[in-house]
């Protein structure tokens, strides 16, 4: 996974954190998997960490700087002065839109973004007693963050197929006998 960077180096102020996006599955499950639950491997495509630049977004061998509009802080402050005496206001700083840190030599390969699109196998396991329509959340498995950070979630939804002989009403199960 890649770095962030959060911690130290870059003047230790309040830098915003990356978080990646959602992603959002449909399983299918027959009354047996529904029933007894089922661990299911499905294939996705989203986005993971750069390989080559660990995630940073910067050429290898290369680091991302400190901004110099912020110091390393992700925001800007603002005295202004009012009728009622001076004003403070804080906001996101423009330059390095509030990560701290600019990146001055990009990877070649993510163009900077520190993630690039794969495609991983991801194994669910479904519990026992879920329904049609239920959703599922499994946290830090959605897309990777650029430049570090924390990943999105993945989000599943359960789509029960129907069953030839066996038709559900409510929590029972009903077998037509003609």
């Amino acid at each position: 996974g890649g770095g962030g960077f959060g911690g130290g180096g870059f003047g230790g102020g309040r830098q915003r954190v990356n978080r990646g996006s959602n992603l959002r599955v449909r399983v299918k499950l027959n009354l047996e998997e529904v029933t007894h639950g089922v661990e299911k491997k499905i294939k996705i495509r989203k986005y993971v960490p750069c390989d080559e630049c660990s995630g940073t977004g910067a050429e290898k061998g290369s680091r991302p700087s400190t901004c110099p509009t912020c110091h390393g802080t992700g925001h800007v402050t603002r005295i202004t002065s009012t009728f009622l005496g001076q004003m403070q206001t804080s906001s996101t700083c423009p330059q390095c839109d509030g990560e701290g840190a600019i990146i001055t030599s990009k990877c070649k390969v993510c163009h900077g973004d520190g993630i690039v699109k794969s495609e991983e196998v991801i194994s669910i396991k479904i519990p026992a007693g879920v329904s049609n329509g239920m959703q599922l959340s499994m946290s830090g498995k959605g897309n990777a963050a650029a430049r570090g950070g924390v990943p999105g979630d993945l989000i599943i939804f359960v789509e029960e197929e129907p069953d030839p002989e066996l038709k559900r009403d409510g929590s029972n199960l009903l077998y037509d006998l003609y």
